[in-house]
């Protein structure tokens, strides 16, 4: 399995460079930006916005293994990781409220210092301390992919006045260099978890002067900002209006509720699946995050103007892959037979169907759902999507650990054939919608690729 993982990971590597290599030259004569205002403007954003995404990247590889390092059993872990996505659905809900209530300056420096608090509290090994990280860890998340796009938006149109045709380009170059940060703070956190035997508390702890560094920058180089107060109510009364009254936006509702919180079980089950072969974690993440940079370039390549492919095909084809991984993990974790190879394979599919997912779902939920209404909409997408993943981490809960994961995986694959039925369900809606296809002209592609 140690073995499996480096080359997984060397020949992952690869093919993204060579993917990027090959987006890089298709990209030379195409407009870049040159205004300096605006590239120190991006500057005083990215390098904030990095140091918070790299300290969240660290200690993903080895959560599930420190609470086992804690010797806290698998009951207790799932109760951990439902309490995190309890307070994910709660947190959610009011986070964009909250963030234009108190500004996004503060809730920025507050993200700095709850997630620091939340990495601290992995020192301890009492559990309720631990639950009481995890729901700090919610709240930390709600506002990291809150604050910080709207501090951006609102800084870039109302106090520097670039164009907003610009904000695409910053938010493409910086999903970009998330993927770079995810793998590189997945070998990071294998350094210092094994290569230098400080365990797997050793990652959250380098988080924290990321963490420190980012408040403090924010404090030195940002102006506050506030968004408009509206009323929670009025906004998730207009997104369920919505939701109920458009079937374009129920159908993908429902497909992104059930796909997605399949991909937060696969979460919480990779590392028990995988962990009892002794694989390098830091580096099987890592491995995990280079498969879905895979599956983004692939999107590009594919929607690009010499295969023009539709987003509803790609998601409809991540959709498949999924359940066809979900469905070769019914049988590689079945008790006595655990062919843990096989399993890796079957979470590098998901984790590259993953970057396919992700970009045409946000293609097809930027032209379905109405402007006005995408906030409210998206509360009442998150709480199904998470009420499914708690649900799912009770029902293994409940069950034996042995035959527990497989049933789990077997509940997914039936979630996934409900997620395909309603894909199909989508295009006999939307087939001949030309709002939901990809314009054939160049524009496109520039615009949704970001230039390095």
């Amino acid at each position: 399995m140690l073995i499996a993982a480096y080359v997984a990971f060397a020949f992952l590597l690869l093919i993204c460079l060579g993917l990027e290599f090959s987006a890089c030259r298709s990209r030379l004569t195409s407009r870049s930006f040159s205004n300096p205002a605006f590239l120190r403007f991006q500057l005083d954003y990215y390098q904030v916005y990095f140091l918070a995404l790299t300290a969240d990247w660290l200690q993903g590889p080895y959560l599930y293994k420190l609470y086992q390092h804690y010797n806290f059993l698998e009951a207790q872990i799932t109760i951990i990781y439902v309490c995190g996505f309890a307070s994910s659905v709660l947190f959610g809900l009011v986070s964009n409220s909250l963030v234009d209530r108190l500004g996004r300056k503060k809730s920025c420096i507050l993200f700095s210092l709850t997630y620091s608090v939340c990495c601290l509290t992995k020192l301890s090994w009492d559990y309720f301390v631990l639950i009481v990280g995890r729901i700090l860890g919610g709240l930390s998340t709600a506002l990291l992919f809150s604050a910080f796009e709207a501090w951006y938006v609102h800084e870039h149109v109302e106090r520097h006045d670039f164009p907003a045709e610009w904000i695409p380009a910053t938010f493409s170059k910086a999903a970009f260099w998330n993927s770079i940060i995810a793998i590189g703070a997945g070998v990071v956190a294998n350094i210092f978890a094994e290569w230098l035997g400080f365990g797997p508390v050793a990652p959250f702890m380098v988080s924290i002067p990321f963490l420190v560094l980012a408040g403090t920058l924010v404090m030195k180089n940002w102006d506050e900002n506030y968004g408009k107060k509206r009323a929670l109510s009025r906004t998730c009364t207009d997104g369920l209006k919505c939701l109920l009254s458009d079937r374009r936006v129920l159908l993908l509702g429902t497909i992104q509720a059930l796909f997605e919180s399949v991909i937060y079980i696969f979460i919480f089950l990779w590392t028990p699946v995988l962990d009892p072969y002794n694989p390098p974690l830091g580096i099987v993440f890592s491995s995990f995050m280079a498969a879905s940079m895979v599956g983004s370039s692939l999107y590009r390549v594919a929607t690009s103007k010499k295969y023009h492919l539709q987003p509803m095909h790609i998601l409809s084809l991540s959709v498949l892959m999924v359940f066809f991984s979900l469905f070769m993990l019914t049988f590689s974790t079945n008790p006595g037979q655990e062919n843990p190879s096989e399993s890796f394979l079957a979470f590098l599919l998901i984790e590259l169907s993953c970057g396919l997912y992700f970009p045409s779902m946000g293609f097809l939920r930027q032209k379905v759902i109405p402007e006005k209404d995408q906030a409210g909409v998206m509360h009442w997408f998150r709480v199904p999507l998470n009420l499914l993943a708690c649900l799912g981490l009770l029902i293994l809960h409940d069950s034996d650990y042995k035959t527990g994961t497989r049933n789990m995986f077997t509940i997914c694959s039936v979630m996934m054939v409900m997620a395909l039925l309603a894909v199909v369900s989508l295009f006999t809606v939307v087939r001949n919608n030309a709002e939901l296809r990809l314009p054939s002209s160049s524009s496109q592609a520039e615009i949704s690729s970001p230039e390095l």
